[in-house]
């Protein structure tokens, strides 16, 4: 019961770690942290099989390694975040509604502060 509800769990972290690769609203990186996990206490099948797709390959595989990431990678994911949460602030912001907007730029801060200092710079 176990495997097959990690194996449930590892899909569903999968499919929204794709998704993520499209809309930035969703993380991908830990979405597939968490599928890979859940993919390596269940199946072994699984887990070779998803560490070796060119998705876990681009987007995991030096965090995993590593324990960082290209900057290319960095710039990216600062970017989209950015972008995004910058819409959602200037929406609220041009409403008058101004505890969201703090707690979002806090949030935002909070964010770049980990990719910039948190997350190694890896080189080519």
């Amino acid at each position: 019961m176990k495997k097959i509800i990690l194996i449930a769990v590892g899909s569903l972290c999968l499919a929204l770690g794709t998704v993520g690769v499209v809309l930035p609203i969703l993380p991908t990186v830990p979405f597939y942290m968490a599928a890979a996990f859940c993919y390596a206490k269940s199946s072994r099948r699984l887990h070779s099989w998803f560490t070796g797709t060119g998705l876990y390959k681009k987007h995991l595989r030096s965090f995993v390694e590593h324990k960082g990431m290209l900057l290319k990678t960095k710039v990216s994911v600062i970017l989209s975040v950015t972008l995004l949460m910058g819409f959602g602030f200037f929406m609220m912001w041009r409403k008058g509604i101004w505890v969201p907007c703090i707690i979002l730029a806090v949030v935002w801060v909070c964010h770049i502060v980990y990719f910039v200092f948190g997350v190694k710079t890896i080189r080519k």
